[in-house]
């Protein structure tokens, strides 16, 4: 089976060239191909498959050639995925499948929109955050208050006074149930100054990861509420780089690098 390995920021993942929908991967075969030790590695498994062969996205292929199959780590499908779309997109350019400039991609979370900048970096319209409210989110046996924001997938964003850099996130973080009943990322920001945070995340389904582009726009949302602000741009800083979100009055956007390393052939059978 053909892959490319890309990342974004270091959220990195493994990406399946499924054009005519031939593929059927089970929670276990995704788990298996992202191990850190015995497979190739990474944050999640993103296949390449065209909007019309899958009944799930078949409605957005009158405006998407191309549908993103994202997996979490562990083999769990997931809605949205920003660096994710991002890493998508190059591939599909790279490899000849879309033309470089903007054009849209099919997801669980909608259509998105992406755009090939000439610097290498790619950017993509996250859509229009949800504020759902407020929740709180243990770490380390301290609770922290967070904005309820969904970007298509859960994410509980959290302003810290301690330096984030000292958090224990080597376990998920426990939260509110109730509130998300089917897990939630967990990001934990400090206000760097301006308008700069650094943040670091806890991801369903893949645990802490160097980067998560969905989160970054989640973080930036909580930061203009904490600042009284509902628009402008921030730069998100994360352990694998940084990311900027411009925040507008009917949309967001994420910016960042996305870079394919490497291709080969996995010689595993699923």
């Amino acid at each position: 089976m053909r892959f490319v390995k890309g990342h974004g920021t270091e959220n990195d993942f493994v990406i399946l060239p499924d054009p005519d929908a031939r593929l059927d991967l089970s929670a276990p075969q995704v788990a298996a191909l992202c191990h850190r030790r015995t497979g190739i590695g990474a944050d999640g498994v993103l296949r390449v498959v065209r909007a019309k062969l899958c009944p799930e996205a078949a409605e957005q292929s009158g405006e998407a050639e191309w549908f993103m199959d994202y997996r979490n780590a562990d083999g769990s499908i997931a809605e949205m995925c920003g660096n994710g779309l991002r890493v998508f997109a190059r591939y599909l350019v790279d490899a000849g499948l879309a033309a470089p400039g903007e054009f849209a991609v099919a997801t669980r979370g909608g259509v998105k929109r992406v755009r090939l900048g000439a610097a290498g970096d790619v950017s993509t319209d996250m859509g229009m955050p949800r504020v759902l409210g407020e929740s709180h989110a243990v770490v380390g046996g301290r609770e922290y208050r967070g904005v309820n924001v969904n970007m298509g997938n859960p994410h509980l964003a959290c302003l810290v006074e301690e330096p984030v850099s000292g958090l224990d996130l080597g376990r998920e973080p426990e939260f509110d149930r109730g509130v998300y009943p089917e897990g939630v990322n967990v990001e934990l920001f400090n206000a760097v100054g301006g308008r700069t945070v650094s943040m670091r995340v806890h991801e369903r389904g893949s645990g802490e990861t160097r980067s998560c582009g969905t989160g970054a726009v989640a973080t930036a949302v909580a930061a203009a509420r904490a600042a009284g602000e509902t628009t402008g741009t921030w730069e998100v800083r994360v352990l694998g780089g940084t990311v900027t979100v411009t925040l507008t009055e009917d949309t967001s956007h994420l910016a960042g690098p996305a870079v394919l390393v490497a291709s080969g052939e996995w010689p595993a059978a699923l």
